[in-house]
């Protein structure tokens, strides 16, 4: 090549990444959350959070308020019997449905969750009263630095930040002087705001805990109240003020008996501290933090609404779950304030809302906020070997499908609470962690050792058939059928059957990237052994090998194989090609007046990983119009009452909003293998699923399997330069799908076999193309 044409190449190349690198950093203050007063409910509000402690902004005319949380407060109190779940096993489960007593296995499964605890507990209010001719005009979350706003007609400004270094929050007020600032605990905002329905919420009033009223205190510019609670826990909240130069600061922190024993002078000390170092200086760490957070990644889509939505979402995995507090449970670190306790006890539901709020943390690159569940898992393995040998008497380890804090079971619909095939899911996010880091440490150290002892409870429960499949002695597919009779399908159901495969094959891979040879072929048999998926004639997919799906629902359990477990793809022949559009069809055709918002941002999902781009566009714009409030908590049902959904309720949890941020992730970049549990191969697709409206796209620094970083900017529809970098030495295979155009290389060596490129990297090295 002539030298002036390499020189025109470099260039190319350093316009289309220098592209890429200036939409990388800090999120575009446009795409702020703005929202005009008054904020009359909490469930609007502007979310704050550190990942300990989480706060939730709102108010009207001059007053404004704080809704106060910390992740780890809960009620542990057993309904009923105490370790119910050693009694009323899952054997002894198995032979009552056998005879038909449904009621009694509902009773001793379904019973323990109708009580009022366990329970995440809300940690109650701080209430801002400005003079009276004070009038709130706006509030911002600033995403750059997780900065809550307040601005006032007057030009008073209210400013709060959740320091991203210290378990302490702090206020600054300037412009006005308030007249009051009010402390309440959660009895207080019961007793001041709600009656006894408890208002969106369905958990019911704090008044039921039964608890004695909060023990308040003062001194100086200090004022808390420690609240007891149940099992020896005790909790502060404390708040300080000091006035500077006209401005008012407040310092705010909870701490318990978690803590320390003198947790009252604790609180008092993380204040003072805080005041003594003042706003600015309590913020330079602060933002020191978030600008590393939001340099891990960066995507950039031609659509306001999803772009806001896409940021706003990624900033909850910074403000909710950090590598060392409590991961995010049904409603984060933003428990309901309206002095009731939170939709479904707050808890951890492990049926799909857990799975799925750690689904997008991969591809953004967000790895330790992603690490707080399965830290939570890991640390609780002790407690989980108890479950799997009280409950399935079984060895190894299993996770309830609906447990507390403390990983204990809360029962509830017993289909789905007790199912041992919810542990096989959250192990796929320790797969899913070792594969996109591709850390071999990790993989030795936690996810195969974890994810191995799931496989061990489900061979301890599989027997074979007349047939020498595998079965289980009980399936369900969530949420089917409710807790009905009819809940009960015959074993294995699809959704079991792929939870289980994926399980195996998975761990298959794992073993082979650890050098466990005898591993490898128990777990490549269990998977073989499970036999195939239940279909109709024509592909579509059964719920097991008898029930079809026959109308509109929430939950798309039975085509699980298609995403995220990616049994089924595409790329694996036209058998599976009829299975995937077959079953597509069929969910088209059942409609979407029995799906919740989650429904429309999975089947985004699902949709983008077969190709169909203008599907999944559809479906994640419809999750962003309607199943979103105004401050972008997903709520369950259609808020334009448009017709989308039957389902118009608004209780609030989080699962759905992180499955949209994925949708987009899926749509822009893509890297898994059409042959699961095989190691080494992935390939990585860029720009495999963008819609139309699409034409001019970008990303930083995805990640794709392997340990990829993964930059790319389309304009015009086409793909007009990319780049990769690797983690760890190995070959990467990139798809062809660049409608014929041949890259230019930075780097040689790049083979090409059938559609796929194959070039080495070593660690570190970086490949770039153009077009």
């Amino acid at each position: 090549m002539k030298p002036f044409k390499i020189i025109l190449l470099l260039l190319n190349l350093g316009c289309v990444f220098t592209a890429c690198a200036q939409m990388s950093g800090l999120p575009d203050a446009r795409f702020n959350l703005l929202l005009k007063a008054p904020i009359n409910t909490w469930d609007e509000a502007i979310p704050l959070g550190n990942g300990l402690m989480g706060g939730l902004l709102w108010g009207e005319n001059n007053t404004i308020r704080l809704s106060l949380d910390r992740g780890d407060l809960w009620d542990e109190r057993t309904t009923g019997e105490k370790e119910w779940w050693k009694k009323y096993t899952y054997q002894k489960g198995a032979e009552m449905i056998a005879q038909k007593k449904f009621s009694t296995v509902n009773e001793w499964w379904d019973g323990p969750y109708n009580g009022v605890s366990p329970t995440k507990l809300p940690a109650g209010r701080i209430e801002i009263k400005l003079p009276v001719g004070q009038i709130a005009k706006n509030f911002e979350l600033k995403l750059a630095t997780a900065e809550g706003m307040a601005y006032f007609k007057s030009g008073a400004v209210l400013k709060a930040l959740y320091s991203a270094s210290e378990p302490v929050a702090l206020l600054s007020v300037k412009g006005a002087i308030p007249d009051a600032i009010d402390l309440l605990s959660t009895s207080d905002v019961y007793r001041k705001n709600v009656d006894e329905k408890g208002g969106p919420s369905s958990g019911g009033s704090v008044s039921k805990l039964g608890y004695l009223d909060a023990v308040k205190g003062k001194k100086g510019n200090a004022q808390w109240y420690i609240q007891e609670a149940a099992e020896g826990l005790k909790y502060c909240v404390y708040i300080e003020k000091k006035v500077i130069n006209k401005e008012t600061l407040l310092a705010v922190t909870i701490t318990s008996t978690t803590d320390a024993a003198d947790f009252l002078s604790l609180a008092e000390k993380r204040c003072t501290l805080a005041l003594a170092k003042g706003y600015e200086a309590t913020l330079k760490p602060h933002k020191q933090w978030w600008s590393s957070f939001w340099q891990k990644s960066s995507v950039s889509v031609p659509d306001t609404a999803v772009q806001k939505q896409y940021n706003l979402v990624q900033y909850f995995y910074g403000a909710a779950s950090r590598l060392n507090a409590p991961p995010m449970p049904l409603q984060g670190v933003w428990t309901a304030d309206n002095g009731s306790l939170p939709p479904w006890k707050g808890d951890y539901h492990n049926d799909l809302n857990t799975q799925m709020t750690y689904m997008a943390y991969q591809e953004s690159g967000r790895f330790d906020e992603g690490a707080s569940y399965l830290n939570f898992l890991w640390d609780r393995r002790d407690s989980f070997r108890a479950f799997a040998k009280d409950f399935y008497g079984t060895k190894g380890l299993a996770c309830p499908g609906v447990m507390s804090y403390s990983g204990q079971p809360l029962g509830g619909w017993g289909q789905y609470s007790m199912s041992p095939s919810m542990s096989a899911w959250s192990a796929h996010l320790f797969y899913l962690h070792w594969a996109y880091t591709a850390d071999d440490k990790f993989l030795k150290e936690k996810a195969y050792p974890w994810s191995s002892e799931v496989g061990e409870c489900m061979l301890g429960l599989l027997k074979k058939d007349a047939n020498g499949i595998l079965k289980l002695p009980l399936s369900s597919s969530p949420e089917m059928f409710d807790n009905s009779p009819k809940a009960w399908l015959e074993p294995n159901s699809n959704y079991d059957l792929m939870s289980l495969k994926m399980l195996f094959l998975s761990l298959k891979e794992m073993a082979e990237a650890c050098g466990m040879s005898s591993d490898i072929k128990k777990w490549e048999e269990a998977a073989v052994a499970l036999g195939d998926f239940h279909t109709k004639d024509d592909g579509t997919l059964l719920l097991d090998a008898n029930n079809e799906l026959k109308s509109s629902h929430r939950h798309l359990s039975n085509i699980i194989g298609l995403y995220p477990f990616n049994l089924i793809t595409t790329e694996n022949g036209e058998k599976a090609t009829q299975v995937i559009d077959a079953s597509l069809k069929s969910w088209d055709k059942l409609g979407t007046s029995q799906w919740c918002g989650y429904s429309f941002s999975w089947m985004s999902c699902m949709k983008a990983r077969v190709g169909d781009a203008e599907g999944a566009v559809k479906d994640l714009d419809i999750f962003v119009k309607a199943f979103v409030l105004r401050n972008g908590f997903h709520v369950n049902g259609d808020q334009t009452k448009s017709g989308y959904s039957d389902f118009t309720y608004r209780p609030f949890t989080l699962e759905g909003n992180f499955l949209a941020s994925q949708a987009v992730h899926e749509m822009l970049l893509q890297s898994w293998s059409s042959t699961p549990g095989k190691i080494n191969t992935g390939v990585i697709r860029i720009f495999p699923a963008t819609p139309e409206k699409w034409a001019n796209a970008s990303f930083t620094n995805l990640r794709a399997e392997g340990g990829f970083k993964v930059s790319a900017v389309r304009k015009n529809s086409l793909t007009v330069g990319f780049s990769i970098i690797a983690s760890k030495a190995g070959k990467v295979r990139i798809k062809d799908n660049f409608d014929g155009r041949k890259p230019k290389w930075s780097i040689k060596n790049v083979n090409k076999t059938e559609d796929v490129y194959e070039v080495n990297l070593a660690k570190g090295q970086k490949i770039s193309a153009s077009f």
